[in-house]
């Protein structure tokens, strides 16, 4: 990977690593545009601030938008959710893992 590849997924990174930035993306993957509220509810314990902090930077960063039926993921942030799809995959099986392994430790 070229110096300037390993800059670009730095910053997206970085962006992603900002507390909520994922949530707040894959709380959009469906396609249905929400309102802020709607949003704020299908995040969870997100403050106001935060919610609106991430949404300018996810807006700044060209992976959401807003029109007038609330908040939605451009066309570049579809393109990303589709390839952390496979995430929800991933993640099933490593809980399943991490409960076995929890078991595993308790019987010790």
């Amino acid at each position: 990977m070229s110096a300037k590849e390993n800059a670009a997924v730095g910053q997206l990174f970085e962006l992603l690593e900002a507390r909520y930035a994922l949530r707040v993306l894959w709380a959009l993957k469906d396609g249905h545009p929400q309102t802020f509220r709607l949003l704020q509810d299908s995040i969870g314990s997100i403050t106001p601030n935060t919610l609106n902090t991430r949404i300018k930077e996810l807006r700044a960063a060209g992976l959401m938008g807003h029109g007038s039926d609330g908040y939605t993921v451009t066309a570049m942030g579809a393109d990303l959710l589709k390839r952390l799809n496979d995430m929800q995959a991933f993640a099933a099986k490593w809980a399943t893992s991490q409960v076995k392994s929890a078991g595993t430790v308790k019987k010790k």
